[in-house]
């Protein structure tokens, strides 16, 4: 086991001389997580604080080589040589004045306008009505406005009005009467309990026995302690190696007495005691019977108002209702006619105006080439050529995780060889197959993850299972 630790340690010594010699960097500041967030694991197990890369993947996509576009060919325009009218001299047009002529008419000029008066009374010097009661008159429901000329109202009262309507009025109101059946009872003979049954408790005694036992001291624990070894920690960019270590229960022989059978009462029915009894028994328990006696009732008439008194306003033209009385309060209305006056007047017959005089255009015929068909141009659409290309787009970033990984405890000469090994076979160069662990196979493992897109800071079973080594 010495022997075992002295290589171990000159692996490491020599491996991190070798790395650093090799270029290594620290290439990430990630924060180192907790203790407390160790995974689950069992006694003997290393996990060291990797770096996972970050993951693509290859999508294909389409991109445009050379966008779509437009060319224009042109057609010329066509012309032909004919014989056409121009104009030499323009028309013209030459304006003569024309003179207003005037007429006398007769107008109506009004003096004083039409007048509608609403007075107290029928009398033609009466009085014009107060606002109060030509208001009175319109809250009514008579429209003032629509009244001919000559027309009188008069105010009229009508009294309240009653009918009768016979009332049900309660006489005597509705009962029940109970008649009473009494039970009925009979002797009879039978048994009945004199002494309850019970119990009596009689009290057993504890039985005890000697024993010799092992009692646990202090129990099994695991416990997370740092790790060393040539294959753990690659580059600044990784966390510390912790290991879960098994510490073992320690025991204490004890002899002492021990309770077999512990104190107890027990229980003894005591039975119960019976005479026979003459009882008077009920044979049918007392009844009721509810007779309905109905209520009775006194029929009445009383008076109802059915309009309540107003005072209203109406035409005298129209037909007075029997029970409306005349207060004596009149209104007409009385009509002025407007004063009117004719004068003469002198207007405008026919305004002044002007009369415009055409003067012909002059015309010469020469001979003129004309467009028979114009120039065009016509559009021919160029498409697009598109290209594919392949596409990196990240899935996650890269970031810092516990992961299982070989140290002092479970790392053996042999699992060394089979990595420098599958590393060959793989395309990586870790030097020879001599089952120690150096420089180069350091290299070659840091190479192959980085290759592979695996974690990094230390020999994890990821790596081991991709390269198919077993441990």
């Amino acid at each position: 086991m010495q022997s075992r630790k002295l290589f171990l340690m000159t692996g490491v010594a020599a491996a991190v001389a070798a790395f650093y010699a090799y270029g290594a960097s620290p290439v990430s500041t990630m924060p180192q997580q907790p203790l407390t967030s160790l995974p689950d694991a069992k006694p003997g197990e290393c996990y060291a604080k990797v770096v996972v890369p970050a993951q693509y993947k290859t999508e294909m996509v389409e991109v445009v080589a050379r966008e779509a576009t437009v060319r224009y060919e042109t057609i010329p325009a066509q012309y032909t040589t004919t014989e056409q009218k121009v104009l030499v001299k323009e028309a013209a047009r030459n304006i003569v004045a024309m003179p207003a002529v005037y007429e006398t008419v007769q107008k109506s000029v009004e003096l004083e306008p039409a007048r509608r008066t609403w007075v107290s009374g029928r009398s033609f010097r009466a009085e014009p009505a107060s606002s109060a009661v030509l208001n009175a008159i319109a809250s009514s429901g008579v429209n003032l406005d629509e009244q001919p000329a000559g027309s009188c109202l008069s105010e009229y009262y009508v009294a309240a009005q009653y009918q009768s309507e016979p009332v049900k009025v309660l006489k005597t109101a509705g009962y029940e009467q109970i008649e009473v059946i009494p039970a009925q009872y009979d002797w009879v003979e039978e048994r009945v309990l004199v002494k309850e049954a019970s119990k009596q408790v009689v009290e057993v005694p504890a039985v005890y026995e000697t024993v010799s036992e092992q009692v646990l001291v202090s129990p099994a624990t695991t416990q997370w302690k740092e790790g060393s070894g040539p294959l753990q920690k690659i580059d600044h960019s990784t966390g510390e190696i912790m290991c879960l270590v098994e510490v073992p229960a320690k025991y204490k022989t004890v002899t002492r007495n021990v309770l077999k059978t512990p104190a107890a009462t027990r229980e003894v029915e005591v039975p119960a005691e019976y005479a026979m009894q003459r009882v008077l028994k009920l044979v049918q328990p007392a009844q009721e019977r509810r007779v309905k006696v109905e209520p009775t009732y006194h029929m009445l008439n009383r008076m109802v108002k059915v309009a309540d008194e107003a005072y209203v306003w109406q035409s005298d033209k129209l037909f007075t209702p029997g029970n409306a009385r005349p207060t004596g309060q009149t209104v007409c209305l009385n009509e002025t006619p407007a004063r009117i006056a004719t004068v003469e007047q002198v207007q405008i017959k026919t305004p002044a105006s002007t009369q415009e005089v055409t003067i012909p255009a002059e015309y010469q015929t020469v001979a003129v080439r004309k467009l028979v068909k114009p120039g065009q141009s016509r559009k021919v659409e160029v498409p697009a050529v598109m290209e594919t290309v392949a596409k990196q787009v990240k899935l996650s970033d890269e970031r810092s995780e516990w992961r299982q990984v070989l140290c002092e405890t479970n790392i053996t000469p042999n699992v060394v060889e089979q990595l420098q090994s599958k590393l060959i076979e793989a395309g990586f160069n870790p030097g020879p197959v001599n089952g120690h662990v150096d420089s180069r196979t350091l290299r070659a493992v840091d190479e192959y993850q980085r290759t592979k897109g695996l974690e990094r800071g230390g020999l994890t079973l990821n790596t081991l299972m991709e390269l198919g080594v077993g441990i």
